[in-house]
């Protein structure tokens, strides 16, 4: 019977912790017919007054250490209150200050007091935003107090920028934008769908920029080691995926195409450093599918961009859409893009 009763205490844990009522009775009962009634509910009560007092639990069974008899079997969990887990199940859990043992609190726990560091983190890096905001008024606000006011009543900005979410490519800090100076969409890979493919934020934006804030050049932005791009690359061709980037990027697969026919000869990251570019150069040409885009194209009024950064090298290429070139090479193998004004800032 002692060994029944030993696996008795296993299950006894395993039940302690996973809060098995059904468990936890049988092995009382087993108890019971063990040792007696009374003996079993002394021991019971013994327990319930030794359990610390910063661990009380609203289920008085959920103890870590337990006891039986004097001399007979005994066993004991240890618990690192520095690394305690708890259930991934919401739960209420009743603690006790430490200072005051009679005083508790209500909590809700999600993931144990793991996430104290974590939360400890979070405050210091807000911290540290706080001093970048607040040199940013000093030093830049305040000193320019008139421009940043006149801005706060209309903003002209002469550039519409559209360039990739990714957080080593930032339009502002690498060709020093200013506030009021350029108009800023980001989206997954930079890419422009074409009028065709209906409306997303990136075309919402470009309806805003030309229309109303009448901004007169577009710089589509491109990068080295853009991971929309790999994606891309790696897809199959008649894929069907459920994943929003794969969606998105499908946006984009004439310009794998393209890349591969004119790469096939190199490795994956010359494609796709080919592809980065070609993906540029469609987002251009899907510029001119918007009828209020291609009608300020043949007034001259504004000029459509193209750039490429590559932070390995810390390089610029910047080219210029030939509307009216690209217009009389429309349908010949060129893919019918021309562009103008290129060069390279290094």
């Amino acid at each position: 019977m002692w060994i029944s009763l030993k696996r008795d205490v296993h299950l006894y844990n395993f039940a302690c912790i996973n809060g098995t009522e059904i468990q936890l009775f049988n092995f009382f009962v087993k108890l019971s017919l063990l040792i007696g009634p009374r003996a079993c509910w002394s021991w019971l009560f013994s327990e319930m007054a030794a359990i610390r007092p910063t661990l009380i639990h609203k289920n008085p069974f959920l103890v870590s250490s337990f006891s039986v008899g004097t001399n007979s079997l005994s066993m004991k969990e240890e618990i690192d209150e520095n690394h305690m887990e708890v259930p991934s199940n919401r739960y209420h859990e009743l603690e006790v200050s430490r200072n005051s043992l009679g005083l508790a609190q209500e909590r809700s726990s999600w993931m144990g007091v793991k996430n104290v560091a974590q939360v400890k983190d979070a405050d210091k890096v807000f911290d540290e935003m706080k001093m970048r905001f607040l040199s940013f008024k000093k030093h830049k606000y305040l000193e320019n107090l008139e421009h940043f006011q006149a801005l706060a009543e209309l903003q002209a900005p002469k550039f519409m920028v559209i360039s990739c979410v990714d957080s080593r490519v930032c339009p502002s800090n690498i060709l020093g934008f200013q506030p009021g100076e350029a108009f800023t969409v980001r989206n997954v890979a930079n890419i422009v769908p074409s009028w065709e493919n209906g409306p997303t934020e990136t075309n919402a934006a470009l309806e805003f920029a030309v229309n109303t804030l009448k901004v007169e050049n577009i710089l589509v932005i491109g990068h080295s080691s853009c991971a929309g791009i790999q994606s891309l690359m790696s897809m199959e061709d008649d894929a069907t995926d459920s994943s929003f980037v794969h969606k998105w990027m499908a946006n984009a697969k004439v310009a794998k195409l393209r890349a591969k026919a004119a790469a096939a000869h190199l490795n994956f990251d010359q494609q796709c450093k080919h592809c980065e570019k070609e993906s540029i150069n469609l987002s251009l040409k899907n510029l001119m599918t918007y009828p209020w885009i291609e009608e300020r194209l043949k007034q001259e009024s504004l000029a459509v961009h193209g750039g490429y950064y590559d932070f390995l090298s810390c390089t610029f290429e910047k080219w210029t859409l030939d509307y009216k070139n690209t217009c009389k090479a429309a349908g010949n193998d060129d893919h019918g893009f021309q562009i103008k004004n290129q060069s390279l800032w290094c």
